[in-house]
């Protein structure tokens, strides 16, 4: 793919590509390969400016309490430079790293376009000011939404003034999904400005980790010691509060009473984090819960390959990309109505089930009404797969392209 379906190609008035820099606070394993398809099309001259290589050279990750090194590529495919940082690069939060030598670099580049990746960081902030004193035309990438966090009238009002000055900086705005959008359109963001730019994992890699599992997902499912005839519910990501991994505990304590003894599910809980002790003594007594520890993104596939319910309960969740890679194996999927992926990619009763957050009990309803049916479980899987490919990079390349050519003026 290069412009983009339906699109023109993309120059400057000077007749060559557009110069694009990217600014993020350090290599995320979901992004290198949509970056890869971004500096391989022709009409983009992509630069990406990291504040920290952190996940490069492995680091404690908090949300999973231990140490993470990825096994994919992060920084192959396209050029990348790491800005020096005021008291080291050792963490990412909200005040660090602090870096610097980003105006230097716009200028020295005659960059025409910077995109920025989050707009709740003060450095990220003053990376907006200084491309506009330089003459650069801004794109932003948030993931907020109205249901990721609760906010008081105060709050509202403050974050509603706060968009009055930053809608004057930013040239356009890239959305992730619908709640997105909607919360830039409830923050006084014309409708104009906003371009679908969604949460997308790579698909193709996915779907072939899958393919390739498949003939040895009994063998797998040998060596966990897992009965042959029963489904399995799966639940990847950390163990911290806002996941709700013990609601999903709760709701299969109460499938007996919904199910008979032959659909009632394995549950498989991957990751890691500060509630695995008291998650593994709540399972206690309950057969086949089983905890497989973490596990890096190229060995996810089996487990999505396995399984034939995926779940994410989050009370707190902008999006919850692993729904994207567990809909690339065909799985049904229930999440919750505080994750934000749910509207664009959970159809309620065509592919899996919505139910609220927090209620153990309409979750152990949502899972009842697909584990009792195995026909209607796998048409959920089948719908999945279909859903998620018109979900990917080559929709965030058209609205990428969509928004350079707003910003550019040619709109």
């Amino acid at each position: 793919m290069t412009t983009g379906q339906g699109l023109p190609p993309l120059r400057t008035r000077a007749g060559r590509p557009v110069r694009l820099a990217y600014v993020v606070t350090h290599p995320i394993q979901y992004q290198a390969p949509l970056l890869r398809q971004v500096a391989a099309c022709p009409d983009i001259d992509l630069t990406v400016f990291f504040q920290s290589d952190l996940s490069v050279r492995g680091y404690v990750d908090p949300g999973f309490g231990r140490s993470v090194t990825w096994d994919v590529p992060l920084l192959e495919g396209y050029r990348h430079e790491f800005l020096p940082a005021v008291g080291g690069t050792d963490r990412v939060d909200v005040l660090h790293p602090w870096s610097y030598g980003l105006w230097r670099r716009l200028r020295r580049g005659r960059f025409d376009v910077l995109w920025v990746h989050g707009y709740g960081r003060p450095h990220n902030l003053a990376a907006i000011a200084a491309a506009r004193a330089l003459g650069l035309k801004v794109l932003l990438r948030d993931e907020a939404t109205s249901v990721s966090r609760a906010r008081s009238p105060a709050r509202q009002a403050a974050k509603t003034a706060f968009f009055a000055l930053l809608s004057r900086a930013v040239t356009a705005f890239l959305a992730i999904g619908s709640l997105n959008r909607d919360y830039y359109l409830g923050h006084g963001i014309a409708a104009d400005r906003i371009f679908p730019v969604p949460y997308a994992v790579d698909n193709d890699f996915f779907r072939r980790r899958v393919a390739a599992a498949r003939p040895d997902r009994e063998a797998l499912r040998a060596r966990l010691g897992l009965p042959p005839d029963r489904p399995v519910l799966l639940f990847a990501s950390k163990f911290e509060p806002r996941k709700r991994a013990h609601d999903l505990l709760e709701a299969v304590r109460r499938l007996p009473a919904l199910l008979p003894p032959d659909r009632l599910p394995i549950l498989l809980y991957i990751g890691d984090g500060e509630q695995r002790a008291a998650l593994e003594r709540g399972a206690a007594g309950l057969p086949h819960v089983h905890f497989l520890g973490f596990r890096n993104q190229s060995e996810l596939p089996a487990f999505f390959d396995l399984c034939d319910v995926f779940v994410l309960p989050s009370v707190d969740e902008p999006w919850g990309l692993v729904v994207n890679e567990a809909m690339n194996a065909g799985r049904a999927i229930v999440v919750s109505d505080r994750v934000g992926c749910g509207p664009d990619l959970v159809r309620d009763g065509e592919n899996g089930r919505v139910f609220p957050a927090g209620d153990p009990d309409a979750l152990a309803r949502a899972l009842a009404g697909i584990l009792h049916d195995p026909a209607r479980m796998a048409a959920m899987g089948a719908a999945s797969l279909r859903i998620i490919k018109g979900w990917g990079f080559e929709q965030d390349l058209r609205g990428l392209l969509a928004a350079l050519e707003y910003a550019l003026g040619r709109r």
